[in-house]
């Protein structure tokens, strides 16, 4: 993962509305960029469904928050209209993004290896530095903790 007080990695990548977002068109504002496995599973959708609870009061915090995940736009797109998700979901399906914030790793589940997303969120602040690392992530209340 990366380390508080490096610079955040660039990015450039499409939402479920197909809108194109940057690093660069944030700076200057606090960005909870949370890293998730899966559309439509489980804990992604109480995670999800936990930051939409609490979206006004992220805001108010100052934040923007963005969710990535490998699925495509049209996956996001379904996701966030199932769920009345608020904020943009940027769709990584060349694992750039992940790559880049070193969330693509290698997973276990029932004996079997695999390459997948971490679920782990980064707070970058203004300047676009790594502000705080969650790699411990609470599905339930992940806004608390954004907001602790």
């Amino acid at each position: 993962m990366l380390e508080v007080g490096t610079p955040a990695p660039a990015f450039s990548a499409q939402d479920q509305d197909g809108k194109t977002h940057t690093l660069a068109q944030y700076r200057g504002k606090k960005i909870a960029l949370y890293f998730y496995p899966k559309d439509d599973t489980p804990g992604c959708t109480k995670e999800a469904c936990n930051l939409r609870d609490n979206y006004a009061a992220l805001q108010a915090a100052g934040y923007v928050v963005l969710g990535v995940s490998t699925d495509d736009t049209t996956s996001h797109a379904k996701f966030a209209t199932k769920f009345s998700l608020p904020f943009p979901l940027l769709a990584d399906p060349d694992q750039q993004l992940v790559t880049a914030y070193q969330v693509w790793v290698e997973k276990n589940m029932y004996g079997k290896k695999y390459m997948g997303t971490a679920r782990v969120t980064y707070l970058i602040d203004e300047a676009g530095t790594i502000a705080r690392v969650i790699d411990k992530v609470k599905t339930e209340d992940h806004a608390a903790q954004i907001l602790a």
